[in-house]
């Protein structure tokens, strides 16, 4: 028996694939920053919204506006980190200010500005913003909002008020 192998350089590539993964996959994340973890929930009449935000300095790098039936949080997240000058810097030839023969100024200085011993970084620095619909307009007076341990909580207060779900009967068609 013989078998006849056709070679497919794109696989099984339809259209229909195509347009249903420009659908599906997820919206990205803007370059220059990232998204904060956040939990909203309802909690009575209130709105709860919170935000893991560790590291951030509430009172100058975070922003939290009502626009109309939207709660903006927005800030950033700032590398705190220090630079430290590699363990070879230390020795005798770290205090000279001319480059050792054979080494252009360029390549010193690369070697001063990078950390020593940093291989993974997992942390995303820069700015965020998360927004939230409200189910209708608030007061600017009903937001609160608090910081503590890394977490930002906004509450809304009675933003649920007065809209209780209504259950419908459902019927058997003859």
């Amino acid at each position: 028996m013989t078998t006849t192998l056709i070679p497919a350089p794109f696989g099984t590539f339809t259209a229909d694939r195509l347009v249903r993964d420009l659908w599906t996959r997820p919206a990205p994340v803007a370059r220059t920053g990232y998204a904060p973890a956040a939990d909203v929930y309802r909690d009575g009449d209130d709105l709860v919204a919170r935000f893991d935000l560790p590291g951030v300095d509430p009172e100058r790098d975070v922003t939290v506006e009502l626009e109309g039936r939207r709660l903006v949080v927005r800030g950033e997240r700032r590398d705190q980190r220090v630079v430290e000058t590699p363990a070879d810097a230390d020795g005798p030839d770290a205090a000279s200010d001319a480059p050792a023969e054979g080494e252009s100024e360029d390549a010193r200085a690369e070697t001063v500005e990078k950390p020593a011993g940093r291989r993974i970084r997992e942390v995303r620095f820069g700015e965020f913003r998360r927004t939230v619909t409200l189910p209708k307009t608030a007061d600017a007076d009903a937001v609160r909002a608090s910081y503590n341990a890394g977490v930002l909580a906004v509450t809304v207060a009675g933003v649920f008020a007065g809209r209780t779900p209504q259950r419908i009967e459902v019927t058997r068609a003859a």
